[in-house]
């Protein structure tokens, strides 16, 4: 007798996965709607191995889904993140800031789901790795 549980994968996001700010919407469907590339159907949120840090974050444009992408639709902006990549970011609100060193997607509460402070311990820099 097989007890174990079934995991059930899905491909929708909700907003306690990932939340974009307004901001970051309307510069994400600006930036998709200045591309001009007709294949380029998302954004693609994306997750490397970091410095002292930890994890790294970005996004790119993409052109297809893969099989374990998950996808958040929000007021014509669609992202993908792919399985892995989700587990280190449930939970992250993505912002659009301007600052005066310049303007930015930001990745706040990113270590919320990992337990990590999101300081360096050597640099003392927020947001992961060293500036």
């Amino acid at each position: 007798m097989n007890n174990a549980a079934t995991t059930v994968f899905t491909h929708q996001l909700g907003g306690a996965d990932i939340q974009l700010t307004p901001a970051a919407r309307e510069q994400m469907a600006a930036l998709l709607n200045q591309v001009d590339d007709q294949d380029i159907e998302a954004v693609r949120v994306f997750v490397t191995g970091g410095g002292c840090g930890g994890m790294t974050y970005g996004m790119t444009f993409t052109d297809r889904q893969s099989d374990f992408d998950c996808v958040l639709e929000d007021s014509g902006v669609k992202l993908y993140v792919d399985a892995v990549a989700l587990n280190y970011l449930r939970g992250v609100e993505i912002d659009y800031v301007d600052r005066p060193m310049g303007a930015s997607f930001v990745f706040n509460n990113v270590f919320a789901s990992t337990g990590g402070s999101g300081v360096c311990r050597t640099c003392g820099a927020a947001g992961g790795g060293c500036a």
